[in-house]
């Protein structure tokens, strides 16, 4: 991969955590909302939102896929899935323990060792 497609494997990579973070977001907005369902959908923002970033991140992962294998662009989400806790810990103050820092150690050397094999061919 050139590194417009590495960078762009990594934004993507970043924009799903965004997506799981507006949908927290929506779900913590909803408690607040009081009727039926249907009318908290269409009035809960932070939903709308989310799901318009999904659609947006939906183009961009087809982008990517006009330009990339689908074998080394998916390889990039490892880096995403590790972000969806920090972010959740950060943002909403949820407990993450040792277990999640090893267990991310491990996903991201698993990346190196995919990224180093799709480089040597």
């Amino acid at each position: 991969m050139n590194p417009k497609d590495i960078l762009m494997c990594a934004a993507f990579a970043v924009a799903l955590p965004i997506g799981q973070t507006l949908f927290k977001f929506a779900a913590l907005y909803n408690a607040k909302l009081s009727g039926p369902l249907p009318i908290r959908l269409i009035t809960n923002w932070p939903l709308i939102l989310a799901f318009g970033w999904y659609g947006l991140t939906a183009l961009f992962w087809f982008y990517i896929l006009t330009r990339v294998q689908l074998s080394a662009a998916y390889t990039f989400s490892i880096l995403g899935s590790g972000l969806v806790p920090l972010l959740a810990w950060a943002i909403f103050k949820e407990p993450i323990g040792w277990r999640f820092a090893v267990g991310y150690a491990l996903m991201l050397g698993g990346f190196l060792v995919i990224m180093q094999g799709q480089a040597r061919g």
